[in-house]
C-alpha cells in the first residue's frame, strides 16, 4: 500500500470530482509491483465515557493534528462516530504486530487527547443509525443520496488487509481464488450480533447489513485484470459510482495500491485476532502466487485451483452460512461433494499452510459469543464498555 486510499483523502470542504476527473482515475497494471508487502485497515467506533458512539471524527480528523504515524493514515468514515486508520506499507509479517500496536496506540492517546474512546465490533450494539451524525463529505453526501436507506443505516466497521502482488493478471487470479476463504474468514471473525439495540440472531449482522450496498458481497470471477479494469471503467463512465473505491466487494485486486484487498472479516478489539487474519490472508496470497507462477513455467500442468466447480450461489451460500452461524457454521467443501465444519477446515488449513492463528481464533470464544454472554450476565452498559480498546 502506497498512502492512504486517494479517494478518501479529502476534506470535508472538498467537491466532489466530476465525471471526467473520476475516469481519469482509474487504476493501473503498473501498481502491481511488490509480493508480499502488508497493509492493514482497520475501521473503529468513536465512543464517549459510556462506551456509546458519539461524533468525534471533525476533532479527530480535521480539528487538530494527529501523531505522526497517521500523519494521511487516519480518515473517517459515513458516520461521524466512525474513524479509520491505516498501516504504513510493512514488508514483513514478522514486523505486522509492531505496525498495527503503534498504530492504534497513537489511535488510543489521540482520542483521549481530545476526550473520547475507541472500541472495536463489526456493528455498535449501541448504534442507533437514525440518532447518528452523517459526515459531510461531498462523497459520503452524494452516496447517501443516490443509494438512499441502505446507505443512511450503515453502522458498520470492519477489518481490510492489503498483500502486494507482483503482477496485476497474477492478482486477479488469486482474487479469485481467494473466494472460496472468504465465508472461513467471516465465520472466525463474526463480532456484530447486535443491531439497533436488537440482537439479530446472527453472528455477523454487519456482513448482511453492509450487502444492502450496490457493488458488495461475492464477487464473480475475472479472466484478467484488464477484465476488472474494464469494470471500474464502465461503472465509472455510467455513473453507477463516483470512484473505484465504490467497489466494495470483500475480496479486489486494488488498482491503485498494487494489492489483492481482503474486505470480508469484522472490525475486532483484539490486535492478536487482527493478526490471525494478516497471517492467514498473506498466507492465501503467497501460496497462490506460487501455484500460479508454477502454471506460468509449466502451462501443461492444471493449477490446482479452489474454486473451479463452484457457482456464485454456492459462495454466496457458504458466506451466508458464516453470517447466521459463525463458529458453529459448516461449509460446502471445495470439491461441491459434501459439508465440513469450520473447526475441521481450521485443521487444514494450519496445517496446509503453516500457520497457527486461525486455530487459536477456533479455539477461543468468538466475539459474536462474547458480546451475547456479556450482555446477558452484565447487560448492555458492561457490553459497551467490554468493547472499549
Amino acid at each position: 500500500m502506497k498512502s492512504k486510499r486517494d479517494a478518501d483523502r479529502v476534506s470535508e470542504t472538498d467537491q466532489t470530482p466530476s465525471e471526467d476527473d473520476a475516469v481519469a482515475d482509474l487504476g493501473s497494471a503498473e501498481a502491481f509491483d511488490r509480493l508480499g508487502t502488508i497493509g492493514i485497515e482497520e475501521e473503529f467506533f468513536v465512543v464517549d465515557d459510556r462506551g456509546r458512539p458519539t461524533s468525534g471524527t471533525d476533532d479527530l480528523v480535521y480539528e487538530s493534528t494527529p501523531p505522526e504515524i497517521l500523519h494521511d493514515r487516519l480518515d473517517h468514515e459515513l458516520f461521524k462516530c466512525v474513524i479509520e486508520t491505516q498501516t504504513p506499507e510493512i514488508d514483513r509479517l514478522d514486523d505486522a504486530g509492531d505496525s498495527l500496536r503503534a498504530v492504534r496506540t497513537a489511535l488510543l492517546d489521540h482520542a483521549e487527547a481530545h476526550g473520547y474512546g475507541i472500541a472495536a465490533a463489526g456493528l455498535h450494539p449501541a448504534a442507533k443509525w437514525r440518532e447518528l451524525e452523517h459526515a459531510q463529505k461531498p462523497r459520503y453526501r452524494s452516496q447517501l443520496d443516490r443509494i438512499q436507506y441502505p446507505q443512511h443505516r450503515n453502522t458498520t466497521t470492519g477489518l481490510h488487509v492489503h498483500i502486494g502482488v507482483d503482477d496485476a493478471d497474477k492478482a486477479t487470479w488469486i482474487a479469485n481464488e481467494m473466494r472460496w476463504h472468504l465465508p472461513v474468514m467471516l465465520a472466525l471473525s463474526a463480532n456484530s450480533p447486535f443491531w439497533n439495540g436488537y440482537d439479530t440472531g446472527l453472528a455477523s449482522a454487519r456482513a448482511r447489513i453492509f450487502e444492502a450496498l450496490p457493488n458488495t458481497g461475492m464477487p464473480t470471477a475475472f479472466d484478467s485484470f484488464e477484465e476488472f479494469l474494464d469494470l471500474e471503467r464502465l461503472m465509472l463512465e455510467s455513473g453507477s459510482i463516483q470512484d473505484r473505491g465504490e467497489l466494495w466487494y470483500d475480496v479486489r485486486p486494488h488498482s491503485v495500491h498494487g494489492t489483492v484487498e481482503v474486505r470480508t472479516p469484522d472490525a475486532q478489539a483484539d490486535p492478536e485476532r487482527v493478526l490471525a487474519f494478516v497471517e492467514y490472508t498473506h498466507a492465501l496470497v503467497m501460496d497462490y502466487a506460487a501455484r500460479y507462477e508454477d502454471a506460468e513455467r509449466s502451462p501443461t500442468t492444471a493449477t490446482n485451483a479452489m474454486t473451479p466447480h463452484h457457482r456464485r450461489e454456492t459462495l454466496d451460500e457458504n458466506k451466508w452460512r458464516a453470517i447466521r452461524h459463525g463458529h458453529d457454521a459448516s461449509f460446502i467443501d471445495r470439491e461441491c461433494s459434501g459439508v465440513v465444519d469450520l473447526g475441521e477446515l481450521v485443521e487444514r488449513e494450519c496445517e496446509r499452510l503453516g500457520i497457527a492463528g486461525l486455530r487459536r481464533l477456533y479455539d477461543d470464544e468468538s466475539g459474536a459469543q462474547r458480546q451475547r454472554r456479556i450482555h446477558r450476565e452484565r447487560g448492555l452498559d458492561e457490553l459497551c464498555t467490554a468493547l472499549r480498546l
